[in-house]
């Protein structure tokens, strides 16, 4: 079974797919969309990556409240940025939300992401 999950408190999908899925197959596991660094509340995109970073994690930690999750239940991320350079500055605000024992990651650049942002983040969390 599946069950989409959807808060106005982050960016609605802008495209064929849910913001989150819950699925109870083999564990209650949720997936959460990759997110990109805009403010649900007024449509902007901070600049500089720095803020970027934090903003798609606020979005991700506000998908985790409406499923009754947190940042700890988080068990693997993925991070796609436009640029590799970008990495450090990411990873210091990355740190500032996830504790010991920190998820599993992935991090690519890639050519390019929605809207022109500097970073996308998803995650899969599990409900323990």
């Amino acid at each position: 079974m599946k069950k989409a999950i959807s808060t106005n408190n982050a960016p609605a999908a802008i495209g064929p797919y849910s913001q989150a899925v819950e699925t109870s197959a083999g564990g209650t596991m949720v997936f959460i969309s990759g997110q990109i660094p805009v403010n649900p509340a007024t449509g902007e995109i901070p600049e500089g990556i720095s803020a970027q970073t934090r903003q798609s994690l606020e979005n991700v930690k506000a998908i985790l409240a409406e499923a009754g999750l947190s940042v700890d239940n988080v068990v693997k991320t993925t991070v796609f940025m436009a640029d590799m350079a970008d990495f450090a500055a990411m990873n210091e605000i990355y740190a500032s939300v996830f504790t010991q024992p920190f998820p599993a990651r992935s991090a690519v650049a890639v050519k390019a992401l929605p809207k022109n942002v500097l970073v996308e983040i998803e995650v899969i969390a599990q409900r323990y």
